[in-house]
């Protein structure tokens, strides 16, 4: 009975060891995640906070040798930017999830993963000179419109895969309780399935939208930049990731200045981004309830 009792003790403090390791390392694990971040926050703001202004958001960028002036035109071609990216590529991912969650259990559906793994990993550069090609190249200038598809590209695997993995965790209860209603398969997915998984879809478009908000390589080869005024999605246009490249590489220290700037407001238009997808998921769902 003493020899049971000491070996139940000695299991016990050896659990209890395990738990305390596993959990210190964890921690580690998360100091090594967060602390860069943190430092790359802190830095960011400590650096662009001193030139964030109000001219910064509504004045246009000065001519060289000029100090001051803003990126007006960067913050809004940045938005268009992800609005045609978002127009594009948000719509595809999320039925091609949906395709790829309730029916593609076959070949075909294999392959459609196996090549949104693919472009998933394809440097964004790349996907930039496909761009050019495909549509710079035919329209013979480069435009709003080639850089917003450029980043619909960029957008879709990461909302394809996030769709079809939320997708899938919806009990399918739900989808028998709508069959057994007599409502079709395409609707109940349509009404029931995507209703209930919403709010982790939104979740998958957002991380799509903040990848495409920060790309530069991309939109060298399609959108280009532009150093005034244009909101024509046919026309060459400014955003803050190429204001960032052009700036930080610049040799005028007003610029290495507003390029730190950028970076802030970028991260500030993606936080903006963020809140505003979780403010609509959570009223969404306190009023289905």
């Amino acid at each position: 009975m003493e020899k049971e009792l000491a070996t139940f003790k000695f299991r016990l403090w050896r659990r209890k060891i395990t738990n305390f390791v596993m959990m210190g390392l964890t921690v580690v694990a998360v100091l090594v995640a967060i602390i860069p971040l943190i430092f790359i926050f802190y830095y960011t703001i400590s650096k662009g906070i001193t030139y964030l202004n109000l001219d910064f958001f509504i004045q246009m960028p000065k001519p060289v040798g000029e100090s001051g002036g803003g990126m007006a035109n960067a913050i809004v071609g940045t938005l268009i930017l992800i609005g045609i990216g978002g127009g594009i590529g948000i719509p595809v991912g999320i039925m091609a999830g949906t395709y790829l969650s309730e029916f593609g259990n076959n070949k075909f559906g294999s392959l459609v993963r196996f090549l949104t793994d693919v472009l998933s990993g394809v440097p964004s550069i790349v996907v930039g000179v496909v761009a050019y090609t495909l549509v710079v190249v035919p329209m013979k200038h480069f435009s709003a419109l080639a850089g917003g598809i450029a980043l619909a590209i960029l957008m879709i695997p990461t909302i394809t895969r996030t769709t079809e993995e939320i997708i899938k965790l919806v009990p399918h209860s739900l989808r028998e309780a709508g069959l057994a209603l007599g409502i079709p398969k395409w609707k109940t997915t349509l009404l029931i399935v995507l209703k209930t998984a919403w709010k982790g879809i939104a979740t998958g478009i957002l991380l799509g939208l903040s990848r495409a908000a920060g790309e530069t390589a991309p939109l060298l080869f399609t959108a280009l930049g532009n150093r005034f005024w244009s909101t024509s999605i046919f026309q060459p246009i400014a955003s803050l990731t190429v204001y960032i490249y052009d700036y930080a590489k610049a040799p005028f220290e007003d610029w290495n200045n507003q390029a730190w700037t950028a970076a802030l407001v970028l991260i500030l238009l993606i936080s903006l981004l963020s809140l505003l997808f979780k403010i609509l998921t959570r009223s969404k769902y306190k009023t289905n309830r």
